[in-house]
């Protein structure tokens, strides 16, 4: 049975992380992003198919060479699902400021 590969798997991992932001700024081959890289190109290649199967890169053939390109659309669901908790502490934050400015009223009468 293959395991089910999404785009928080894909995040989870800081090398995979900098690959999505070089691929961001420009597209790359395998060797390339290999080169920025202390691991093996055995190593980077399995971080490209599990951002490839995750579809945050796009993988075209140009000759030889295997160009990387970022597509990012599906972070949209990260920020989605990270948005709903930052709503969550910004209103914890909101109560804090308000309690702490009550506070400072009972106290110094400001």
């Amino acid at each position: 049975m293959k395991a089910r590969r999404d785009v928080y798997q894909a995040i989870a991992d800081p090398t995979r992380r900098a690959i999505i932001g070089m691929l961001a700024e420009q597209p790359q081959n395998v060797n390339a992003i290999a080169e920025q890289f202390d691991v093996t190109r055995q190593a980077i290649s399995l971080h490209v198919k599990i951002l490839s199967d995750c579809g945050l890169i796009f993988i075209r053939r140009e000759g030889r060479d295997h160009i990387c390109e970022a597509r990012l659309d599906s972070l949209n669901e990260v920020s989605v699902w990270v948005e709903q908790y930052k709503k969550h502490w910004e209103s914890k934050l909101d109560s804090l400021e308000t309690y702490l400015e009550q506070l400072k009223k009972e106290r110094y009468g400001k």
